[in-house]
């Protein structure tokens, strides 16, 4: 470890300031561009130690367990809630801009969708069991040591205000070390709590069920997939859909971010008569998009499939939803399935959908609605549908991941 002043140039993609010096580049987690600062350094990462000069766009961070100095390193969800937001929002969407540039792309971005606080539906917090008692919470960066929460001011009051109800419901799981995820449904909280060696065993079924009978809004409680106790149904609401979430799964982080999505998706799409949507999950914008146009919702999550067909056969005054479970990484769509389909949205994991893109890329679908929450395989698969055809004619990033390095991002494209 050494000592030293380094002058921070330019934020790293993961929001990491970082300073040039003769051996290269210096990472400082939590300094902005302009600061001078002194720094504890190992290899090419530094700690901050002290400023000697700030940057104007330096703010006092809302969130106490984001470290009472103003430079991070104390909960570990956050990394840039120290930073003004004009700047924030702008470091946000270049990090878009400079993705598509690695790959040749030069299509106009848009300002960026924001996040605000307290929009965050889903959470996920580590419990471990100590001499005190069970400590649940955030990891440290880049430790192993779970900083308990008091407070947090990305999530959803609903959620946040039921920290307690949540901690009493893993304790009586009665396990060591463990996964909580929390998910804010129309109905009540989702609590899926995974990791469990063994599962529960009688008695801890018992005492969670117990536990959730003496709360109010629970909705569900889980363990490793298995249903526990559920008083409610968790239902999500996606345009008059009532979808019943599964066990541990997947939503957008906020509602706020996902309707705009869908309504870019929607104005693009227009008036297709007939969808194809890739990588659907349980019906995010398939059952959006069948409001106006008859869908092939494509998916290889079995339990995702399941809520989803069963949310349209129950839904009035959608067009005809045609469910199909398929691992589009292994097997996708050819080309040929694709005739007929008048536009395609896809929102596939952050490893992108490169396979299905080369298939795609060959169709003569006219319009594509691409969603991605990783701007870098965004990028490698556009470039794949632009070597197709295909003319990308506009990307919006949105921000649902506030105060991390993480932008999601809707690029519409069209051919003919």
């Amino acid at each position: 470890m050494s000592a030293q002043t380094v002058t921070i140039a330019s934020l790293g993609a993961k929001g990491d300031g970082v300073a040039h010096g003769a051996d290269g580049p210096v990472f400082v987690p939590f300094a902005l561009p302009g600061e001078t600062v002194s720094i504890a350094r190992v290899k090419n990462e530094g700690t901050i130690m002290s400023f000697g000069t700030t940057s104007p766009d330096r703010v006092q961070p809302l969130c106490k367990h984001f470290g009472p100095d103003g430079v991070g390193g104390v909960c570990g969800g956050c990394s840039l809630q120290h930073m003004a937001k004009p700047a924030y929002n702008g470091f946000k969407r270049q990090v878009l801009i400079d993705a598509l540039k690695s790959k040749g792309i030069a299509a106009p971005v848009g300002e960026i969708f924001e996040a605000h606080p307290h929009q965050r539906r889903r959470l996920v917090f580590t419990a471990r069991r100590r001499e005190q008692g069970l400590v649940m919470g955030f990891m440290q960066a880049e430790t192993h040591h779970v900083v308990p929460v008091e407070e947090c001011p990305i999530a959803s009051d609903g959620l946040i205000s039921r920290l307690d109800a949540i901690k009493i419901i893993a304790n009586a799981c009665g396990a060591e070390h463990f996964r909580i995820t929390v998910t804010e449904t129309t109905t009540g909280l989702d609590i899926s709590l995974d990791g469990l060696r063994g599962g529960l065993g009688d008695q801890e079924r018992r005492a969670v069920t117990n536990a959730v009978i003496r709360l109010k809004d629970i909705a569900r409680v889980s363990a490793n997939g298995e249903i526990v106790i559920e008083p409610h149904k968790p239902l999500l609401d996606f345009a008059g859909a009532r979808v019943m979430l599964p066990p541990g799964g997947f939503t957008q982080a906020t509602h706020e971010a996902e309707e705009h999505m869908a309504a870019l998706a929607r104005a693009h799409i227009g008036k297709a008569k007939k969808v194809v949507d890739l990588f659907a999950g349980v019906g995010t914008f398939a059952l959006r998009l069948a409001r106006a146009s008859s869908v092939l919702a494509v998916e290889s999550d079995e339990r995702a499939v399941k809520s989803l067909d069963f949310a349209a056969r129950n839904t009035q005054g959608l067009k005809p939803v045609t469910v199909e479970r398929r691992d589009l990484f292994r097997r996708p769509l050819m080309t040929s399935e694709f005739k007929g389909y008048d536009a395609v949205l896809f929102d596939p994991p952050r490893a992108g959908a490169e396979v299905q893109c080369a298939e795609l890329a060959k169709s003569q679908v006219k319009k594509i609605v691409a969603i991605s929450c990783n701007p870098l395989t965004l990028a490698r698969d556009l470039s794949i549908l632009i070597a197709g055809g295909y003319r990308v004619d506009h990307v919006t990033p949105i921000d649902q991941f506030l105060w991390s390095p993480h932008v999601e991002a809707v690029a519409t494209l069209s051919k003919g």
